[in-house]
């Protein structure tokens, strides 16, 4: 999976959860990944059930019924260093997915690869440079 500079986002606050699902939603839109439906596909899922995952990350993506909204697989990370509340989880990595032709699992796979280990996570909530985002998602080191 390559992530691109234009995938990645540092910085940001946001007020909700929602919130955060949405910029998530339109960034994967405006990247190409998905159509202007998907996003309340992945305001649903997470209602249904948290798209938090532990280590300060939530990876909000579409319901089984919103295949047919992703035009080609990708995934997009938005950095919020003042955190945000995923239902009282603390959240400051927010990667939305879009993964066609049954490649969901295999980007939870990688997604889950970096941000299982702490260090990891803490490395790409400090990195003030998308490079460094990205050299930690394919296995180099980050500032």
């Amino acid at each position: 999976m390559e992530l691109e500079c234009k995938d990645v986002v540092l910085n940001q606050r946001f007020e909700d959860k929602e919130t955060a699902i949405i910029a998530a939603g339109k960034l994967l839109q405006e990247r190409g990944y998905v159509t202007e439906s998907y996003i309340p596909k992945m305001i649903e899922r997470d209602q249904m059930t948290s798209t938090f995952i532990g280590n300060m990350v939530a990876i909000p993506h579409g319901t089984e019924d919103s295949k047919t909204e992703i035009l080609r697989s990708g995934i997009v990370l938005i950095q919020v260093p003042q955190g945000v509340s995923f239902d009282g989880n603390e959240v400051k990595l927010i990667i939305g997915i879009a993964g066609a032709e049954g490649q969901h699992l295999d980007l939870l796979a990688e997604i889950a690869m970096v941000c299982s280990e702490m260090e990891n996570v803490e490395k790409l909530i400090a990195a003030t440079d998308k490079e460094a985002v990205i050299q930690l998602f394919e296995g180099g080191a980050a500032a």
